[in-house]
């Protein structure tokens, strides 16, 4: 699975971008984003209020029960503002 990271979410994990191997039961983006807080303070850090994260998956704008596959590319980001 290729993880995206934009905004302070990069910031705040230090990464733009990896390639992760979550376990079998990780199949939505929940689930990712709490097995990723598991993984170093970092990431739960970044990721603890989910009210000021947004997903997209596959390059499309998804919600948190959004299922997943190990193929997919998943995006975590702050809300964005247009103008």
């Amino acid at each position: 699975m290729q993880l995206l990271y934009f905004g302070w979410v990069r910031t705040q994990i230090g990464v733009s971008s990896e390639n992760i191997e979550p376990p079998p039961e990780v199949s939505d983006v929940y689930a990712l984003i709490e097995w990723l807080k598991q993984r170093s303070d970092l990431y739960q850090h970044a990721l603890n209020d989910l009210s000021s994260v947004r997903v997209a998956v596959n390059q499309e704008v998804a919600d948190f029960s959004m299922s997943i596959s190990p193929d997919d590319e998943v995006a975590l980001f702050p809300p964005m503002t247009g103008g």
